[in-house]
């Protein structure tokens, strides 16, 4: 028997119940969804399911379920979409989750990046908080609050990459000069770790060398340019580290290379009552941090060759404009000593330890001490002086000048 929505003359629920009761077989006309559908809603219709004892509404449904092929359960989803219009409407609409950071959010994370050199998530989340919440920027409001999970979700959408740029060793040689041991300033400024950074080579020419030296405690760096690391040119490049250091030195820790373990330096560190000390043989942590900052001279100057003869010009840069951004400007991570139940020690790095070398100095007990003779002031006017940002454009414009001068394009490191 052939059943269609045309040729059914079912009108009440006996002829229904009869016809159930006398087909064993059916073989439907009904292919497409919106077939079955209508038939259904015109069925429900017909017989006003509404008014129907609750026997008479099985009958009906057990005819719709032979005549469709519909479960029991879909015959009511199509029942219930019925009672409020066409059950072939779809009602559903999907959740779209409302925007929170919107461009101009994510340009602000880009101009932060390009100016810092793409910090780390915590680092980068503290310059946007202090730039609202210090420096009154009301543009940096929203984008403050941003966790450090979501600062590397913006990082990754197409506007913010829109707008975002993104060595030879010297051989260690032996030397009987110095101390070997790991420096243990107990909590004092004053113990300086120092590194030399090659800036490349160009037919076997030298390029200029950097100078790098970071305080143990409070990460205070001190950058400088010598053409050579003769003792011609480093003795004046490190009496001129010593004097930018707002505290005193009390110890110089290099690795085992000859600029700095020689006679000369033991005679000037001799001569300002410094402690001369080096790597211990197979510690290679013992100069991880001046190693480690490394790095930043690299985001910064690139590797590619820049000639001897601007060491003068590059030193302007660093001590005028690069080591006040160094110090007052980027956040540095500080560790925290945990100790285990079984006594293991163990450093961790919380977001709130996240500060400037400035910020670190201060936060010292008796701080004051530590500090040469009227300084603190100094430090004070410079470190509040203008936002991170704010500094960061001036360093970015003075590095771009500097590169002119020199004839390199600062956009291609």
């Amino acid at each position: 028997m052939k059943i269609t929505m045309e040729n059914s003359r079912l009108v009440s629920i006996i002829q229904l119940k009869e016809f159930l009761a006398g087909t064993k077989q059916t073989t439907l006309s009904l292919q497409t969804k919106k077939e079955k559908y209508h038939f259904i809603k015109e069925t429900f219709d017909q017989f006003t399911y509404t008014t129907l004892k609750k026997k008479d509404r099985g009958i009906l449904r057990r005819y719709i379920r032979k005549v469709t092929g519909y479960s029991t359960s879909q015959i009511t989803r199509v029942l219930v979409k019925s009672f409020y219009g066409d059950p072939l409407q779809d009602k559903y609409k999907r959740h779209i989750f409302v925007r929170k950071y919107t461009s101009s959010d994510i340009l602000l994370l880009a101009k932060t990046d390009n100016l810092h050199g793409r910090l780390n998530g915590i680092a980068t989340r503290v310059i946007l908080r202090k730039e609202y919440e210090k420096f009154h920027k009301e543009e940096y409001k929203r984008i403050s609050q941003i966790s450090v999970a979501h600062i590397y979700n913006l990082r990754q959408t197409k506007k913010y990459s829109y707008e975002t740029l993104t060595f030879t060793q010297t051989q260690a040689g032996k030397r009987d000069i110095g101390v070997r041991k790991k420096p243990e300033p107990n909590g004092k400024p004053g113990y300086i770790r120092v590194d030399s950074v090659h800036q490349g080579d160009k037919q076997k020419e030298k390029g200029v060398y950097y100078i790098n030296s970071v305080d143990e405690i409070t990460q205070w760096q001190i950058v400088l340019c010598t053409e050579k690391i003769s003792e011609e040119y480093l003795k004046p490049i490190i009496e001129m580290l010593f004097d930018q250091y707002p505290f005193k030195i009390i110890e110089f820790h290099s690795d085992n290379r000859s600029e700095y373990i020689n006679r000369w330096l033991v005679t000037l560190l001799n001569k300002l009552l410094i402690k001369l000390t080096e790597n211990r043989s197979r510690k290679t942590t013992d100069n991880a941090l001046a190693e480690s900052k490394n790095n930043i001279i690299r985001k910064h100057m690139g590797y590619f060759y820049i000639n001897q003869k601007y060491a003068p010009l590059i030193n302007e840069f660093m001590t005028g404009f690069f080591n006040p951004y160094l110090n007052f400007h980027k956040p540095c991570a500080y560790p925290t000593s945990t100790v285990d139940s079984k006594g293991k020690e163990k450093e961790v790095y919380k977001q709130k330890d996240y500060m400037t070398p400035f910020e670190k100095l201060i936060s010292l007990p008796n701080f004051k001490k530590y500090l040469k003779p009227g300084t603190f002031e100094k430090l004070k006017e410079t470190a509040h002086c203008m936002s991170d940002n704010d500094y960061a454009v001036i360093v970015q414009e003075e590095k771009e000048k500097l590169f002119n001068k020199i004839g390199l394009d600062p956009f291609d490191f």
